[in-house]
Formats: C-alpha cells, structure tokens, sequence
C-alpha cells in the first residue's frame, strides 16, 4: 500500500514538472508567435502524449478530474471577478439574451448538424451542443489586453463568455443527469430544474461570495484582508463544494462568488490597495490551470477517430461559427434597441467565440463518467476548441481593425475620431 501510495505521489509530480515546463517553453513560443497560449498547450499536449508518450493520463483518473473541477473552478471564479457590473447597465439585455437563451440556441443549432451529419442520438448530439456552446473568457481577456476595442463591445463580450460558462454548465450536467438516467426526462421539469439549478447557485454564490468579501475588505472588520490572495481560492473552491452539496451548480456559485468579489466596490468595500497583488495573482493561477487542461487534452486527443470523421465534424463545426453564431448574435441584440447596436459591432460578435477552457474541461469529465459517445464528443470539442482559437483569436485584432472597432485610448477610434461608447 505504502509503495503504492508513493508511486502514485511520484508519478503526479513528475506530470506536474513535464506539464508545467512544457506549458513555460510553448508559451514562450505563443508570445513569439503572436497565437493564443492555449493552442500552443495544445499542440504541446499532442507532441508529450501521442508522439513522443510522456504523459499517459486517462480521462477517468482521478489527476485528470480533479484538475478539471479544480481548474473550472479558479476559472470561473476570475470570469466573474473581472466583470463590472457598472459596465453592464446599457447592455445588460444583450448579455442577458447571449447568456442563456443564446447558449440554447447555439446548442440546438449544433445538435442539429451533429445528428444529421455524425449520427449522434439526439440526447447525445444535445451535449456535444452544450458542451461546445460557450465563449471562453480566458482566451478573449488576453487578446483584448492585446488589442484595444470600443468599450461597449469589450464588456459585452467579456461579460457573455463569464456568464455563458456557468449556462452551458448547468446545460451539460442537466443533459448528463438525463443521459445518465438519474433524472426523467420531461420538459417542464427539466426547465424547473435548469432554473433551480441556476438561481440555486446564483444565490447561493452571491451570499458566500459577499460574506468572504465583507471579511477581506471592511476597513475594520476585515479579518482576513492580509491574505487576500489566499481568501480568493477558499471562496471559489468553497462555493463550488457548497454548490455540489446542496444540489445545485457549482459552476454557478463560484461564478457568482467571483462577481461579488470583483465589484467590492460597488457594496462600499474597498480592496484597491489589495488590486494589483490579487490580479497578479490570478493572472498566474489562470496560467497554471490553462496549461494543466490543455495539455492534458491534447495528450488525450484521440487521432483515428479524429480522422475516420473529420470531414463531418468539420462540417459540424462550419455550422457551429458561421451559422450558429451569427443568428444567436443576431436574435440576442435585436430587441437590445437602447444598447445601440451598429452593423460593424454586431459582425464583430459574429467572428468572435472562441471556444475554450470550460468547453475542453466539460469533454473531459464527460469522458471521465464513460458516457457513450464520449470519444466522439471529445474529438469534436478538440477540434472545436483549436480551430476557433486558431483562425478567430489569432484574427480579432484584424478584424477589429478593419471594422473599425479599435481605440488607441478610451472612446477615441484608431484614426482618432472620438466616439460616443453608447
């Protein structure tokens, strides 16, 4: 037992230093590159586990699920905390309509192509839908650090791809709970329970996340405010577990719990001074995490299978950016008329989804419970994942620039001209 115990120990560690050196020299390379780090995670990921088989773990080891909750977790909490809620007041429709019922749409128009075109069984192309379905956060927050865009859009999409994690969570783990049999199916409960799910952990992360901001930054009763950076883990990982022991989401709560977090302000408490150590902070974290996923996932990657469907799930994919996307941009800002929408705004959310780490981390525990399927699912994902963060974040700032969209300071276009951010 003793030995076993020791080997186990060993074997994590020397995952972790190959992990974590590989993700060091490729994202150097992404720098030079000018490319997302996480494709680069990928490509290093396929090189350590199919070419050269340095890393051989499975999807249902405990390593590579516990690194996807805890990763998902740290992730989710940063999506909400980089979110302002002062920024959201003019368009809050907007995202609204993109956080939930376009993550439905974006999932149906997916599962659509993907029963007709990969023969999945409904419920199954269903969770291919959600499970692919949102933006992601970690990879749009470095490329808008990169390029500086009309704050209106800016905060529109960072806010959708934070919320729409936590939707296309719920949605997967809903479609899962159906699949596994834990639940009957019915429409109307299912929609009770999606709503209970989601309003259960938004509570639920609201309290947790106010309670341990109160302790960190009241001038007098902030208990905890030298270890701010440390109160930040307990709270995203502490509304994930209270989320999962109570029954509702998880993905939610730490969400909402980075919200709260992140506009301490806003409930007149101040962590200023504590800023730039806790963005620092999680800058790193959010580093770790990516190249623990995409690492993992890429050494995962399931070639054959890759291959014996890649033209269909390519045609999958076509539809998910040049179908699906646009008509959830579309549906979701057309009734947002205060929000002002302009034509070169709407085709800029068009070319931007990037699909991400929450999409990768939901393949892999689906893998990890032996889904049927799942194998299949996972390829789609990776694939998904790739060639949207290879031709649409490698291509925003072009965009950007071409509609118009960048600013060199505040409100001012690249050519100078001041704009009004609606």
């Amino acid at each position: 037992m003793e030995n076993t115990t020791s080997h186990l120990i060993e074997h994590v560690l020397i995952l972790l230093v190959l992990i974590f050196g590989l993700g060091m020299f490729f994202g150097k390379a992404a720098q030079w590159l000018k490319l997302p780090d996480v494709a680069l995670f990928l490509v290093a990921g396929m090189l350590a586990g199919q070419a050269f088989h340095w890393i051989d773990e499975t999807s249902t080891s405990f390593t590579n699920q516990f690194i996807l909750v805890l990763g998902s977790s740290l992730i989710l909490f940063d999506g909400g905390r980089n979110i302002r809620l002062t920024g959201l007041r003019k368009v809050w429709l907007t995202v609204g309509l993109l956080s939930i019922p376009g993550v439905l749409l974006t999932c149906g128009a997916v599962a659509v192509i993907a029963h007709l075109l990969l023969d999945l069984p409904w419920l199954y192309a269903l969770l291919l839908g959600a499970i692919i379905a949102s933006t992601d956060p970690a990879t749009l927050i470095p490329v808008f650090k990169q390029v500086k865009i009309r704050t209106k859009v800016r905060e529109t999409v960072e806010s959708e791809s934070a919320f729409n994690d936590a939707t296309a969570s719920i949605l997967t783990f809903s479609l899962l709970a159906i699949i596994l049999g834990t639940e009957k199916i019915s429409i109307a409960s299912g929609i009770l329970d999606f709503v209970k799910t989601a309003l259960g952990g938004l509570a639920l992360g609201a309290v947790i996340g106010f309670g341990m901001t109160y302790l960190t930054a009241h001038s007098r009763l902030g208990l905890l405010r030298d270890y701010a950076t440390i109160a930040m883990v307990v709270t995203s990982l502490g509304a994930y577990i209270a989320g999962e022991y109570v029954g509702v989401s998880g993905f939610m709560a730490t969400f909402t719990a980075g919200l709260m977090w992140g506009n301490a302000e806003t409930f007149k408490l101040n962590m200023q001074d504590k800023r730039h150590e806790m963005d620092h902070f999680s800058d790193n974290m959010t580093v770790i995490m990516r190249m623990l996923i995409f690492i993992l996932l890429g050494s995962q990657v399931n070639f054959p299978l890759i291959v014996a469907n890649l033209w269909t799930s390519l045609g999958v994919i076509f539809v998910f950016i040049f179908v699906a996307r646009p008509l959830t941009v579309l549906a979701c800002t057309w009734p947002d008329r205060k929000a002002g929408w302009t034509w070169r705004e709407i085709l800029f959310m068009f070319w931007v989804r990037e699909t991400g780490v929450i999409p990768a981390a939901l393949s892999g525990m689906v893998a990890g419970l032996g889904v049927a399927h799942s194998e299949l699912i996972a390829s789609v994902t990776f694939m998904a994942v790739l060639i949207t963060i290879l031709f649409q974040a490698s291509t925003t700032a072009y965009v950007a620039r071409k509609l118009g969209l960048e600013v060199k300071a505040e409100g001012t276009d690249i050519k100078g001209s001041t704009q009004s951010v609606r």
